[in-house]
């Protein structure tokens, strides 16, 4: 071998041994980079930096418009299981506040959260169904205008809260057994400015039913993340509906 031959071999040797060394730093870099990166989900406990919205929490947590707890409304849980579905409908059935809002803006806000009667076949009769239990809702449910005006003067709110089982009642002719009515004690808690800076509180207890559709044939609100199938009003009751 000459001496030129083993010069130029111990070159390239060198060369391969040179751009190991590369190689491996390369690749020390980038797993340093990965370790000492934050993990892009937070622990099971840590803390949220989204509000809780008021009224009954869903099952998945998520509510069609959080903001409405704002304006001291319950906010409508998007869920398919009917207990949690129930309770929030009995609740926001009187949770209001006087100085947030009109009567009439907080009974536009409850009508989003109805469905048609889907034991009706054509859609006229549904929406008529719709209709009929707005109606009702407003007149033989809800607190009266009379009331609400009283309240109101005294820079008034009610707060309800379910408490106990809720008690379920067969709906009739439900062929898709989708429906139920559930009928559940709710505790309204009025407040009432005193007129010298102060408040005064005093609680109602109540009993009341609501006819609930959790099933594929149920309309969601519109622009919002609910979706046929998730739980909605179909109807509220004047008088609590016992097994």
């Amino acid at each position: 071998m000459t001496t030129n031959q083993a010069s130029g071999r111990r070159g390239l040797a060198w060369a391969i041994i040179g751009g190991l060394v590369l190689i491996a730093g390369i690749v020390a870099i980038i797993v340093s980079s990965t370790l000492s990166s934050p993990s892009p989900t937070g622990s099971p406990g840590g803390n949220s930096n989204t509000p809780s919205p008021g009224g009954t929490e869903s099952a998945g947590g998520e509510f069609v418009d959080p903001a409405v707890s704002e304006r001291g409304w319950v906010p409508e849980p998007i869920t398919t299981d009917p207990e949690t579905y129930i309770r929030a409908a009995l609740e926001a059935a009187s949770t209001f506040d006087t100085t947030l809002s009109t009567r009439e803006e907080w009974l536009d806000y409850l009508d989003s959260w109805f469905t048609p009667d889907t034991r009706y076949t054509s859609e006229a009769d549904q929406q008529s169904s719709v209709d009929d239990a707005q109606v009702e809702l407003r007149t033989g449910v809800v607190l009266p205008q009379e009331e609400w005006d009283s309240l109101a003067r005294e820079d008034g709110r009610v707060v309800a809260k379910t408490s106990g089982d809720v008690i379920y009642v067969a709906v009739s002719d439900d062929a898709s057994g989708d429906m139920s009515i559930g009928t559940s004690d709710v505790t309204l808690t009025f407040t009432r400015s005193d007129g010298d800076g102060g408040e005064t509180a005093y609680e109602e207890p109540v009993r009341v039913s609501v006819q609930v559709l959790c099933g594929p044939a149920s309309v969601p609100t519109l622009e919002s993340a609910q979706q046929a199938g998730d739980c909605k009003v179909v109807r509220y009751f004047t008088e609590p509906l016992e097994p």
